[in-house]
C-alpha cells in the first residue's frame, strides 16, 4: 500500500521561523506515517457512511419508532442541536489543543469515545420509547465525530509538506470512502439483508443494531496505527498561554477573526467560500439516496450498491486527483470540481425523466467530484496554517461550515416548493430539489473564483 503512494521521502527539517506557517515547520512523515495518520478516516468514516447516513438514520426514522413525519422530525431537531454544539465548541476545543500541546491525546479519547458510542447504538431497539435515546446518542456521536476530526485535521501539517500535501489530504479522504462502504457492504449483506449470510434471527432489527456493533470495533481496531505513529509534541503556542478559561478563550477566538480580516482576509473570504460549497457537497451525498428512490425509481437494495459504486469511485478519484492538486494547486481542483457538480446537477435536473442510466452515470461523475474538492478544500486551508494554530483555525474551518449547513437542506425543500407553484400541486416535483443543491454549489463557487491562490495569501500574524 505504501509504495503505490508515490509520494516522495520527507526533506530534511527546517529550523522553525516565528510567524511560519505549520507546513514549513516540520519535514513531514515517511510513507508509513502518511498510511497510519489516514487509517484514522479508515478507521472511523463507518460512523459517516453506516451510521450517520445509509443505516442508523433510516432506522431510527422508521415506522418502529412512530410516524415518519414527527420521527423525521426529530432527527433534524437532533441534527440542528448537535450541528450548533459543533459550531460553537470546534475552534474552541481546537485551539485548546494547539495551546496544550494535547492533539493526539485528545483525538484518542474522542476516537474511543465514538467507538463506544457506536457500538452502544445496538441496544436501541425498534420501539418508539427508544427514539430520543438513540437520537441523543447519535447526536452526541456527531458532536464527537466533528471534534475530533479538528483534531485528525490538524495533524495534517504534521505528516505533509507543501510539495505533498494535496496527496495526503487527497489519500486521507479516499482512504474513508473506501473503508466506510467496506462496513456497509458487510453488514448489508452479512446481517442487515433479507436473509443474511450470517444466521441472523429475524427479528428486533438484530441484523442493524448488530452492525453497531462493528462499527465500534472497527472504529477501535484500525484507529491504532494512527496512535501509535503520532505522538504529541511540546505546544507551539504563545508562552505562558496555556491555561486561560473559557471566556479567554472565545476572546482570543474573535481576536483570531480581527487578524484574519485585517492580516489575512483572502482566508477568511476562502473559509466563506468553502463553508458554503462544503455543504453543497454535503447535500449531494444526504439528497442523493432520496432522489434516486423517489425519482428515478431505485429500490432499497439498488440505493446500497449505488451507494457502494458511489463511495468506491469517490475514493479512487480523491486519491487520483490529490495529483493534480499538488501539481496545478488546490483552487484549480476546487473550481474545475464544483464547475463540473452543477453542470451535471442541471442535466440531471433536465433529463430526470429518462430512467435509472442517467442517475447513475451523471450521479457516478458527481460522486467522482465531491470527494476531490473537500480533499483540495482541506489542503488549500493547511497551506495557510501558522504553526501552532493548526487546531484553532480547522476548529474556525468547522464552525463556518456549520454555521451554514442549513442552506442545501433548506434549499433543497424550497425547490421542491417552488417545482409545485411552477407545476401544480398534484406534480410530483422531487427532482426540483437538485436545483437547490446546485444553487449552494454555485454560490461557494461564485464565492471562490476571486479568492486568490495559496501563494497570494498572507499568514496569520500575531499571537495572543
Amino acid at each position: 500500500m505504501t509504495d503505490s503512494l508515490n509520494l516522495p521521502d520527507p526533506p530534511a527539517r527546517r529550523p522553525h521561523t516565528a510567524g511560519g506557517r505549520a507546513l514549513g515547520a516540520e519535514g513531514g512523515a515517511s510513507k508509513r506515517g502518511i498510511v497510519a495518520w489516514a487509517m484514522w478516516d479508515w478507521g472511523t468514516q463507518p460512523f459517516n457512511t453506516v451510521i450517520t447516513t445509509f443505516v442508523f438514520s433510516v432506522y431510527i426514522t422508521s415506522k418502529s419508532f412512530g410516524p415518519t413525519d414527527p420521527t423525521s422530525q426529530a432527527l433534524g431537531v437532533s441534527t440542528a442541536i448537535a450541528g450548533f454544539f459543533i459550531a460553537v465548541l470546534a475552534p474552541v476545543l481546537g485551539q485548546s489543543a494547539d495551546r496544550h500541546g494535547h492533539t493526539v491525546r485528545d483525538l484518542r479519547w474522542l476516537t474511543w469515545v465514538l467507538a463506544l458510542i457506536s457500538a452502544a447504538l445496538y441496544f436501541i431497539a425498534p420501539d418508539p420509547k427508544f427514539l430520543y435515546f438513540g437520537l441523543a446518542l447519535l447526536a452526541v456521536g456527531t458532536v464527537i465525530s466533528e471534534i475530533a476530526s479538528v483534531n485528525y485535521n490538524s495533524l495534517l501539517n504534521r505528516v505533509a509538506t507543501e510539495h505533498n500535501v494535496g496527496r495526503v489530504s487527497g489519500f486521507g479522504w479516499g482512504m474513508g470512502y473506501l473503508g466506510g462502504i467496506i462496513v456497509l457492504l458487510a453488514a448489508y449483506f452479512l446481517l442487515i439483508k433479507d436473509n443474511p449470510i450470517l444466521p441472523v434471527p429475524d427479528h428486533d432489527s438484530l441484523g442493524i443494531r448488530l452492525s453497531m456493533i462493528v462499527c465500534g470495533v472497527w472504529t477501535l481496531l484500525f484507529t491504532i496505527p494512527t496512535f501509535l505513529s503520532l505522538r504529541d509534541k511540546r505546544a507551539a503556542g504563545p508562552a505562558g498561554s496555556q491555561n486561560i478559561g473559557v471566556v479567554a478563550s472565545y476572546v482570543a477566538l474573535g481576536r483570531t477573526i480581527q487578524r484574519l480580516w485585517q492580516t489575512s482576509r483572502q482566508t477568511l473570504y476562502f473559509l466563506m467560500a468553502s463553508a458554503l460549497f462544503r455543504d453543497g457537497l454535503a447535500g449531494v451525498f444526504a439528497f442523493g439516496a432520496v432522489i434516486a428512490s423517489g425519482t428515478f425509481g431505485f429500490s432499497s437494495g439498488d440505493v446500497i450498491i449505488f451507494g457502494a459504486a458511489a463511495n468506491v469511485t469517490a475514493g479512487v478519484a480523491t486519491m487520483a486527483v490529490g495529483l493534480l492538486d499538488d501539481r496545478l494547486g488546490p483552487k484549480t481542483v476546487i473550481l474545475t470540481t464544483l464547475v463540473i457538480l452543477v453542470g451535471c446537477g442541471l442535466a440531471i435536473f433536465i433529463l430526470h425523466d429518462q430512467g435509472a442510466i442517467v442517475f447513475w452515470i451523471l450521479g457516478l461523475v458527481m460522486s467522482a467530484c465531491v470527494g476531490p474538492a473537500q480533499a483540495a478544500s482541506r489542503s488549500f486551508l493547511a497551506r495557510l496554517v501558522p504553526e501552532g494554530r493548526s487546531g484553532e483555525i480547522f476548529g474556525l474551518y468547522a464552525t463556518t461550515g456549520r454555521v451554514v449547513s442549513f442552506l442545501s437542506p433548506a434549499m433543497f425543500a424550497a425547490m421542491i416548493g417552488a417545482g409545485h407553484l411552477v407545476l401544480g400541486s398534484g406534480t410530483e416535483t422531487q427532482y426540483w430539489g437538485i436545483l437547490g443543491i446546485i444553487v449552494v454549489l454555485a454560490a461557494g463557487l461564485a464565492v471562490m473564483i476571486p479568492v486568490k491562490p495559496v501563494s497570494e495569501h498572507s499568514t496569520i500574524e500575531g499571537s495572543d
